[in-house]
């Protein structure tokens, strides 16, 4: 039920009298995990749970399937890294 007899965080659920607002601008700082969790987006070591998968030799265990996802790692006029994990051994490798 909306009211105007006060204000509250979508957030965190504070309420402030509409008295003691009124007039004054207000601000509220939105993390990226407050992102993912309103998202439902779950992360293990900062990457997504559900990675896309791509015909991609292991250079460890010969494997012929990988997860893939890619970082900006140098500047913005430079291509991204691709970063591969193998689905049989867990391996880790990458290209520019």
């Amino acid at each position: 039920m909306r009211t105007t007899k006060y204000v509250q965080c979508p957030l965190c659920k504070f309420k402030r009298s509409m008295k003691e607002v009124a007039e004054r601008e207000t601000s509220y700082m939105v993390t990226a995990e407050d992102i993912r969790r309103e998202l439902g987006i779950t992360l293990i070591n900062d990457q997504e749970v559900q990675l896309s998968k791509v015909k991609k030799k292991c250079e460890k265990c010969d494997n012929e399937e990988a997860e893939y996802w890619t970082m900006q790692m140098r500047s913005a006029d430079e291509g991204q890294t691709t970063f591969y994990r193998c689905t049989k051994c867990s391996h880790k490798f990458s290209e520019n």
